[in-house]
C-alpha cells in the first residue's frame, strides 16, 4: 500500500508506489476536493473486463476528469435507462434498489409519505451504491424545488406541467438569479458537498436533469411547446393521471387513453430536443416503450414489488393448506400423533 507524505502544509503531497516510483499531487487534491477532481459518483453497473482497461501511463500528468456515467451523459449516448420509483422512503429498500442495478431511482415525494428529511436518508443509501437519484416534487413550486435541489439529486421531476409557462417556471426554480429564482445557500448545502465543491456553481446546470411531467389532456395539447422550453431535458408521461383526466380512471389501457399517449409521444419526439420518459404498464411493457422512442422507463414501484411478493407468498401457503386437506383422516391423525410425540420428548 502506498504511503502518503505531506512535504509542505501548503504545496504538495507525495506518495511512493509499489514500484518505488514517487509521484506528487497538489495538496488541494486531498484537502480541497471538488468535482473537477472527484466527479459526481454515478453508476457503473457492470465491472469492466481486463480488455476494457487501458494501461496507466505513470509519466503522464494528472488532469481533471469528468463523469461519463451521469444520467444526462448516458441519455446523450442514446442509452435507454431503466428505473424504479421509491414510495416507501425506506433507506434499506433504496439501498437494495441501487445494488440490484437500476440505472436510476425516483424518490417520490408526490405520492410517497416522506418529505425532505426522509428523502435525504434515501439519497445517502443510494449514493453508497453509486445510483443516481431523481426527486419527484409534491407540487411544482419554488419552495419544494429549492429544498429538493439543495439535497443534490441528479434529477428533479415537476408534476402536472400543463403549459410552456408552467415549464418555464419549473426551469426558473432550478436556476440561480439572474437566470432564475432559486434561493442560494450553495456554500453550505449537500448539493455542493457542503461548500467543499468549489466548482458547483459552474457545473450544476449542466449536470442537473430537469423533468416535466405531462399527465393531463390539457398538458398533451401543449406538449410540443413544453418539450421545446429551454432547460427542459425530459418529458415524463403520466398515464394514470392522463386516463383520469379523460374519464377512464379505472382503465388506463383504454383505446382513447392510448391514442392520447401516442399524440404526446410524437409531440415530444418530433421536436428533437427533450427526451421521453414514462411508466411501464401491464398493457405497455418496457420493450414496447423503447421501440417507440422512450429513453427513460420506470418499470416498477418498490411498494408494488413488495405487495406482489407478499400476496404471492400468502397465496402459496394457503394453496399448500388446501393440498394438505386432501390427506385422509387416518393419515392426518398419524401426523398429529408424530408431532405430539416429537414435541413431548
Amino acid at each position: 500500500m502506498a504511503a502518503l507524505t505531506c512535504t509542505s502544509p501548503t504545496t504538495t503531497v507525495t506518495t511512493k508506489l509499489p514500484n518505488n516510483k514517487i509521484i506528487s499531487f497538489p495538496r488541494s487534491v486531498f484537502f480541497k476536493p471538488n468535482k473537477q477532481i472527484f466527479p459526481t459518483l454515478t453508476p457503473l453497473k457492470s465491472s469492466p473486463s481486463p480488455s476494457d482497461l487501458s494501461p496507466i501511463d505513470s509519466s503522464a500528468p494528472l488532469s481533471p476528469s469528468t463523469s461519463s456515467f451521469s444520467l444526462k451523459s448516458r441519455l446523450r449516448n442514446n442509452e435507454t435507462l431503466y428505473g424504479l420509483f421509491l414510495l416507501s422512503f425506506s433507506p434499506t429498500l433504496a439501498e437494495i434498489s441501487g445494488l440490484a442495478g437500476y440505472d436510476f431511482v425516483v424518490v417520490d415525494m408526490e405520492h410517497g409519505p416522506g418529505g425532505i428529511s426522509d428523502a435525504l436518508a434515501c439519497l445517502r443509501a443510494l449514493g453508497a451504491t453509486r445510483t443516481p437519484v431523481i426527486l419527484r416534487l409534491p407540487e411544482s413550486c419554488p419552495t419544494w424545488a429549492k429544498k429538493a435541489l439543495d439535497l443534490g439529486p441528479q434529477g428533479i421531476m415537476f408534476p402536472m406541467i400543463e403549459s410552456p409557462k408552467d415549464a418555464k417556471k419549473a426551469v426558473s426554480y432550478c436556476r440561480f438569479p439572474p437566470a432564475g429564482v432559486r434561493g442560494s445557500a450553495h456554500t453550505v448545502v449537500r448539493a455542493s458537498d457542503y461548500g467543499i465543491d468549489e466548482g458547483y456553481l459552474s457545473s450544476y446546470e449542466e449536470e442537473l436533469l430537469i423533468m416535466c411531467q405531462v399527465e393531463s389532456a390539457d398538458g398533451v395539447k401543449k406538449v410540443e411547446e413544453i418539450a421545446a422550453v429551454d432547460g427542459v431535458d425530459c418529458v415524463q408521461m403520466g398515464p394514470l393521471d392522463l386516463s383520469a383526466s379523460l374519464g377512464y380512471l379505472w382503465d388506463p389501457g383504454h383505446k382513447k387513453v392510448r391514442e392520447m399517449m401516442r399524440v404526446a409521444e410524437r409531440g415530444v419526439l418530433g421536436g428533437g430536443r427533450a427526451y421521453l420518459a414514462g411508466f411501464a404498464m401491464p398493457h405497455d411493457g418496457p420493450q414496447e416503450m423503447k421501440s417507440r422512442g422512450y429513453h427513460m422507463v420506470s418499470g416498477a414501484v418498490d411498494v408494488g414489488l413488495f405487495r406482489s411478493a407478499a400476496v404471492e407468498d400468502v397465496r402459496r401457503f394457503k394453496m399448500s393448506l388446501m393440498e394438505d386437506s386432501d390427506v385422509d383422516a387416518d393419515e392426518r391423525m398419524q401426523m398429529k400423533d408424530a408431532d405430539e410425540k416429537y414435541w413431548s420428548e
